[in-house]
């Protein structure tokens, strides 16, 4: 048996592994799950190429609509967790969810699957996550390329969200889209920040495995609104962020709360805990009892803060 395939260079559970031969090995991995109609919910998906020259893709989940000439809906766009190095937007976990979500707020979603880490290293899903919130800015005059986008979406109430690392993607896009001017008529409200995965002062080795460059601490920008000089022009009016008390990262999405207040940025943040959960539980069980609050919390942000 070849030695190079069978000895691992790197471990970084329960994530991935390396092997010799550059081989990564991902160790969490949930199934595909086709786009679909959902029977229960009524709602539709479709998978969508983004950027033909990088292959990044993204599905996008309707609400049952009723009627010929439905009114636009507020659009939500969503990042997955799994360290940068795991999951997906065309998945089952993810799929699940916003199926839950977007039935309950009355949305249309878009999550985007930016390419992963080690195979193609940070910061390119923020990029990729980036160029996918200027692909949707190509729909406002209505004749983008994505005709659910082009009918069914208003683009006056656009929305940012994501869970775990996916959450430090969310907030650096609503950075970005305060720091650079982009598509008028593209207004992003409001950013759900749910379990975020900030650097801290201490190195986090698989980071800096996954972003060559990178200190993997909170001196990074990117990494860490504290170290962050646009946090103060972050786009959104309004920023929900979750956290679990059994969660090691809650300190992270306290902090961030912290941070924002004292980053001189002028909108309104509030912090929901919840009691005897651990990280991300509402994405892999939105049927739970506290799963079911937290998606109608969701709903309750998205509407409230659409106006």
């Amino acid at each position: 048996m070849d030695s190079n395939t069978d000895e691992i260079t790197h471990k970084f559970p329960p994530f991935f592994q390396v092997h010799k031969d550059g081989r990564v090995e991902r160790l969490m991995v949930s199934g595909f799950a086709p786009p679909t109609v959902d029977p229960r919910t009524g709602v539709e998906s479709k998978d969508v190429v983004i950027s033909p020259r990088t292959g990044v893709k993204a599905r996008i989940f309707l609400p049952k609509i009723n009627g010929p000439d439905p009114k636009k809906l507020p659009l939500l766009v969503h990042y997955h967790g799994g360290g940068f190095c795991v999951g997906s937007a065309l998945d089952a976990v993810t799929a699940q969810f916003l199926t839950r979500l977007v039935s309950e707020a009355n949305v249309v979603a878009i999550s985007v699957d930016y390419r992963l880490a080690p195979e193609h290293p940070l910061p390119t899903a923020f990029d990729d996550s980036w160029a996918a919130l200027q692909w949707i800015g190509t729909h406002l005059n209505g004749t983008g390329p994505e005709l659910w986008l082009n009918k069914y979406v208003d683009f006056e109430r656009v929305f940012l969200m994501g869970e775990s690392a996916g959450a430090t993607i969310a907030h650096h896009v609503a950075v970005r889209a305060g720091a650079t001017p982009g598509p008028e008529g593209l207004r992003v409200r409001g950013a759900v920040i749910a379990h975020p995965y900030f650097a801290i002062s201490e190195p986090d080795e698989m980071i800096r495995f996954l972003y060559p460059g990178s200190s993997g601490r909170d001196s990074d920008p990117k990494l860490s609104p504290k170290a962050d000089p646009d946090v103060g022009k972050m786009s959104v009016d309004k920023v929900l962020v979750l956290v679990a008390e059994k969660d090691r990262l809650r300190p992270r999405g306290v902090e961030y709360c912290e941070a924002l207040r004292n980053s001189g940025w002028k909108g309104d943040v509030e912090l929901v805990e919840n009691e005897g959960e651990d990280h991300v539980f509402f994405v892999f069980n939105p049927d739970c009892e506290n799963g079911l609050i937290v998606v109608q919390k969701l709903a309750s942000f998205v509407n409230q803060a659409s106006g």
